[in-house]
């Protein structure tokens, strides 16, 4: 099995609102560290390589915008969850974590992520795996008669 390895002229082809705005260096910084997010070795849960290139991709986007590369001075904006109120007169804008659990809300920032979190809610499924047959007396077995 192989590594998922990053194209940049593939990743800002589907995400096109990056271009100029992420370098090939920072956008390769960012891939790096969507492995953190999505195991991208060999024992990765994601063992179809192009569909963990689509995951890793989301994850690298999503890292994007959280670093401020869509923000007009290239900063972050600080805030941190999702929008649940806002007001224009006086401006007023509240966020919350929202009702996901656990890093959903880190993942619910932006539409990339949440799309990340959709996209890999299999992995987050018990798999139930039987135990082997216990022999209690192994002495007593059938075969020793």
């Amino acid at each position: 099995m192989a590594i998922a390895e990053f194209n940049y002229s593939a990743w800002v082809s589907r995400y096109p609102e990056f271009e100029g705005a992420v370098d090939q260096g920072r956008a390769a910084l960012f891939f790096a560290e969507a492995g953190l997010y999505l195991d991208n070795s060999d024992c990765s849960p994601v063992t179809d390589l192009t569909a963990r290139l689509m995951l890793l991709n989301m994850v690298v986007a999503h890292l994007a915008v959280l670093s401020g590369a869509l923000e007009p001075d290239g900063k972050p904006t600080g805030m941190v969850g999702r929008v649940s109120t806002a007001s224009e007169g006086s401006v007023s804008i509240s966020v919350d974590a929202g009702l996901m659990p656990g890093t959903a809300p880190w993942f619910q920032q932006t539409s990339y992520g949440l799309s990340f979190w959709q996209a890999t809610k299999n992995l987050r499924t018990a798999r139930y795996v039987p135990a082997g047959a216990y022999v209690s007396e192994p002495w007593a077995s059938p075969w020793r008669r």
